[in-house]
């Protein structure tokens, strides 16, 4: 649980492995926004969840006096602005910085994350070193930009993690964890010397400290979906 925030009610329906809930916890640690916290069995959803996000029926949902949001970009969003004195903001109060922090978000989904996600889940070698390719270079590029925003300071949002650091910041158990299943170090130092030390920095907050999945519980989690997926595939 986070700390502050009021009498506000808030409720986070999510899973465990996720790395978009993992941003909205993260955002809500950085504020210190005090919420609970409801496991979902995405192989039986429960009435809530289904109810609270009808078109999607996806976490994370974010119930705010009974009122449901959804979508972690716009959850993370959503807490600056209902959250306007409470913590930290995600994104810059100059709205050109919004801009700019708005439009690396958008690279980190569709240029990163697409393909990385699929590299463990390619039916065919070439196919997953063509989405390999695909990441190597949006990071080549990510780390051009972390360049450009930080400053030198260290984040995306400067001095302290900021909205595309919270964003980023989720799937950092999942980089660690890819290292493990396939090998691949897509933020590696060599390659990426200031995005390998931003993950490391990331890391060390508290907010991370208090988030983060256990590393080798995601490499036991991939195994096991991957297995499924598997005989799901060789049964059809």
């Amino acid at each position: 649980m986070a700390g502050g925030g009021g009498d506000e009610e808030l409720k986070l329906l999510g899973s465990w492995a996720s790395p978009y809930v993992a941003r909205v916890k993260l955002a809500l640690h950085l504020k210190g926004v005090h919420y609970s916290y409801a496991e979902e069995d995405l192989a039986d959803k429960s009435d809530l969840l289904l109810r609270s996000n009808p078109v999607h029926k996806a976490v994370p949902v974010l119930i705010h006096n009974g009122r449901p949001v959804c979508e972690s970009q716009i959850i993370m969003q959503y807490l600056d602005e209902a959250f306007p004195g409470v913590g930290p903001r995600l994104l810059h109060a100059d709205p050109y910085e919004r801009a700019v922090a708005r439009f690396w978000a958008a690279f980190v989904e569709d240029k990163l994350l697409a393909p990385w996600g699929m590299v463990l889940r390619a039916g065919t070698d070439e196919e997953r070193a063509e989405w390999k390719r695909q990441t190597v270079a949006a990071v080549g590029t990510l780390e051009e930009g972390l360049r450009e925003c930080s400053g030198g300071n260290g984040f995306f949002g400067g001095e302290r993690a900021g909205y595309v650091d919270v964003l980023l910041g989720g799937i950092v158990p999942w980089v660690r964890a890819t290292e493990k299943l396939s090998g691949d170090r897509f933020f590696d130092a060599s390659e990426a010397p200031l995005l390998a030390a931003w993950m490391e920095r990331f890391g060390e907050l508290d907010a991370a400290k208090a988030v983060f999945q256990d590393v080798d519980a995601l490499v036991e989690y991939s195994r096991a979906l991957q297995a499924r997926l598997a005989a799901a595939a060789a049964s059809t």
